[in-house]
């Protein structure tokens, strides 16, 4: 009988482990946490927004946001951690689809970047946004820098991209400079609002037609 006890002892905990197991494996995963609500994701990016635009980076806070968007404090810090993640993801909210190669003659294709430029601009605090970021370049740069990465490089490579594209078809001069032209381009945009403070509906066709007339140019031999 002793030498059965051991036995026994073993094939008690064998069952037990062997049922826990069962019971862990069947068991359905609990879900992490409550959905997450998109109107008050866009809420929240939307309070970060005017709140840059009109206190700075320096004068908004996690607080802010949340009474702006009529939320608590613990429901923005399970988006982000802090307020330099709200402010990069108010930055990511400002992208606009990329332009396909497919949207048609290289001509098309950068006077449909433009008249995307003119929408990101045109929203209410747009400039004010990359006021704010420009004026916390000394002490954030790395706002600046994402705005830089996220928004302002890819949407000038595309530019490029389809500038370049005129000048091997011949559309344009071969001596062009694809990253003058973009700055050119881009420029119109800012020089017009700070001058005026209006951005006209027919801005994006005005400036091309001044650097890329609608009739092609004849090429060049």
């Amino acid at each position: 009988m002793d030498k059965l006890l051991p036995l026994f002892r073993f094939d008690i905990i064998s069952y037990f482990i062997s049922a826990g197991t069962r019971t862990m494996q069947s068991a359905e995963p609990r879900p992490a946490g409550r959905p997450r609500n998109p109107d008050l994701d866009k809420a929240i990016l939307a309070a970060a927004e005017q709140q840059l635009g009109e206190a700075g980076y320096a004068g908004m806070s996690l607080e802010s946001i949340a009474a702006a968007a009529g939320t608590t404090v613990p429901s923005v810090r399970r988006r982000y951690r802090n307020k330099s993640e709200v402010v990069v993801a108010v930055i990511e909210s400002l992208r606009i689809e990329s332009i396909p190669a497919s949207a048609g003659s290289p001509r098309e294709q950068v006077l449909a970047i433009l008249r995307n430029f003119h929408v990101n601009l045109s929203r209410r605090n747009s400039m004010a946004v990359l006021g704010s970021l420009l004026s916390e370049e000394h002490r954030y740069p790395e706002l600046l820098d994402a705005f830089r990465k996220r928004l302002v490089e890819p949407r000038r490579a595309t530019l490029r991209q389809a500038l370049g594209s005129g000048i091997r078809a011949g559309d344009l001069p071969r001596s062009a400079d694809p990253e003058v032209l973009a700055s050119m381009l881009i420029g119109a945009f800012y020089a017009r609002y700070i001058a005026t403070a209006d951005l006209p509906h027919d801005l994006p066709e005005s400036a091309l037609q001044q650097v890329w007339p609608m009739t092609p140019r004849k090429r060049e031999r």
